[in-house]
Order: C-alpha cells, then sequence, then structure tokens
C-alpha cells in the first residue's frame, strides 16, 4: 500500500453509503422528482461525507495503539506507519474544511444545516475521544447520529420531518449498532480479548434481548408511521401499509445474519454484498414509491 492508497483508506469513501440518509427527507417528503431538492440533498451528502471522513482521521489516530494490536485493524494505514500521525491530523482538518466549504454551495438554510452537520462533527470526535468507551452510550451516540443526518438533509431541503420518520431512523440505527456489537462479543468469547473497552460491559444475553426490542419496536413505528392520518393524507392513500412486510422481511433477514451466519460486524458490507437484503431493499422502495408516485 503507498500513501496515496492509505490516505484513501483512511477517509473511507466507501463508508459514504451511510450520509445516503440525508436523501431520506426527500423520499418520504415526495420531493424526489424536485431538482432544487435534489441539489441540496446532494450538496448535503458530499457535506457530511467530508465530516465523516473527518471523524474517521482523527478516529484512527485515537485508536493507533490499540489498533497495533489488533489482528485486523493492525493494517490501517495510520497504526502500518504508512499514514504519519501529523499527516494524518492534516487531512482531518481538511476534511472538515472542504465540509464547510462544500456547504456554502447550497442556495438556502446553508447555516441551520452546516450547524448540524458542526454539531455532529464535535459530537463525534467526543465520542472516538471518550464516549465511545461506556457500554449503550456507544450505539446510542451512533444510531443519534443518523438522525442528525436525516435532519440535516430535512433543513437542507425544507423539508418537515414527523416524529416517527425521527423515532424510526434511532430506533432502525440502534438495532444495526447492537447487531454489530453482537459480531465483537462474539470475538471476546472466542480469544478471551474485548475488542473494545466496553464490550465486556456486553454479552450475547443482554444482545440478543436489545436486537429483539430495537427490531420490535421499529416495526411497530413503521406501522404506526404508514397509518397517521398526517402521512395518509399527505400521499393520498391508505395502502402504504403494505410495505411493511418488506421491513418486516428485512429485519428478520439481518437478524439471521447476526444471530445464524454471525457476519453482522459491519453493516455497510452486508447491504453492499448480500443480495437477499438488496432486493428486499429495492422491492420497498419500488412499492414506497408505487404508492406515492404512480397509484
Amino acid at each position: 500500500m503507498n500513501t496515496i492508497e492509505g490516505l484513501i483508506q483512511v477517509i473511507r469513501p466507501k463508508q459514504w453509503i451511510k450520509n445516503a440518509f440525508v436523501f431520506i427527507p426527500l423520499f418520504f417528503g415526495g420531493s424526489l422528482l424536485d431538482p432544487q431538492d435534489l441539489w441540496a440533498a446532494f450538496v448535503t451528502f458530499l457535506s457530511f461525507s467530508f465530516a465523516a471522513s473527518s471523524i474517521y482521521c482523527f478516529n484512527d489516530v485515537v485508536d493507533v495503539e490499540a489498533d497495533r494490536k489488533h489482528p485486523v485493524k493492525c493494517h490501517r494505514p495510520v497504526a502500518a506507519g504508512i499514514i504519519s500521525v501529523k499527516l494524518a491530523y492534516g487531512l482531518m482538518v481538511l476534511m472538515i474544511l472542504l465540509s464547510m466549504l462544500t456547504i456554502l454551495l447550497l442556495p438556502d438554510y446553508r447555516l441551520k444545516t452546516g450547524g448540524v452537520i458542526l454539531f455532529y462533527w464535535v459530537l463525534n470526535l467526543c465520542y472516538c475521544a471518550k464516549l465511545k468507551q461506556y457500554a449503550i452510550l456507544d450505539v446510542c451516540i451512533i444510531a443519534f447520529g443518523f438522525v442528525l443526518r436525516i435532519l440535516a438533509g430535512g433543513e437542507a431541503t425544507d423539508i418537515s420531518l414527523t416524529n416517527w420518520i425521527v423515532l424510526m431512523t434511532f430506533l432502525l440505527t440502534l438495532f444495526l449498532s447492537f447487531a454489530k456489537r453482537r459480531d465483537d462479543v462474539l470475538k471476546m468469547n472466542e480469544t478471551g480479548e474485548a475488542p473494545r473497552k466496553n464490550t465486556s460491559r456486553y454479552n450475547l444475553t443482554f444482545i440478543n434481548q436489545a436486537i429483539t426490542i430495537t427490531s420490535g419496536v421499529t416495526l411497530v413505528c413503521y406501522i404506526m408511521y404508514t397509518v397517521s392520518p398526517e402521512v395518509t393524507g399527505r400521499f393520498h392513500t391508505q395502502h402504504l401499509y403494505l410495505t411493511s412486510v418488506f421491513v418486516l422481511l428485512g429485519l428478520l433477514r439481518y437478524i439471521q445474519i447476526a444471530v445464524v451466519d454471525k457476519k453482522s460486524g459491519d453493516p455497510t458490507k452486508v447491504i453492499l454484498k448480500d443480495h437477499f437484503t438488496q432486493l428486499i431493499v429495492l422491492a420497498w422502495i419500488l412499492s414506497f414509491l408505487f404508492f406515492i408516485y404512480i397509484l
């Protein structure tokens, strides 16, 4: 791995898919065909991606000693010595500057949107430095980060978010975070060493119950969203509840991957590689669009 490849690996562009959450307000707000809103969401996506990359740089610096002792993370560019700590810090500053400069491309609401992204950045600096060491708080902060993504998308496009959307986003990403922690617990049980400082505060019984609770409440929230008078009135359809089938299938599939296959360590990889999950997500999107724009 050369320096250029190391720099690219540090900013983790593959993880930018997470920032697609900024498009959720457009999807649920029925504005996917509005060019101005699409542009605003795209700019916000780029800005959030640069901010997230800045955090990745900081995280690799903070965890450099622990990563060098890890069988997999020891290959990270900073831990492997390919990228110096000084260069990583410089890249971190560059990424957050690019984030703030990108947000200036927004025609309106740039101050509010930029404020949400800056809050995300500061919160995650605190997370990397200390807060991730506390069990439960760590997964809550991760889930709240996704809530901030949809809030940024909503501010950029001036689309109001329903309480159900905010709750669903938090609960779904909390579910995914617990599933990821389950993978850490399995590794701890196999090796006797905790991959994270807070892994010892989790066990399989707790994680399994947490996954069950969060997945169940997520499904209930989604159903309540689809049948709420506000939503049925906005989209002029009573059939959105039918899309709940795909949400249920998606949750069950991910639980199967976590519990049976024991491969829930990286949700991004699951989404990018598991074809069944991709089909479920595609079917859900198409069915939702059908009820909103066609039926």
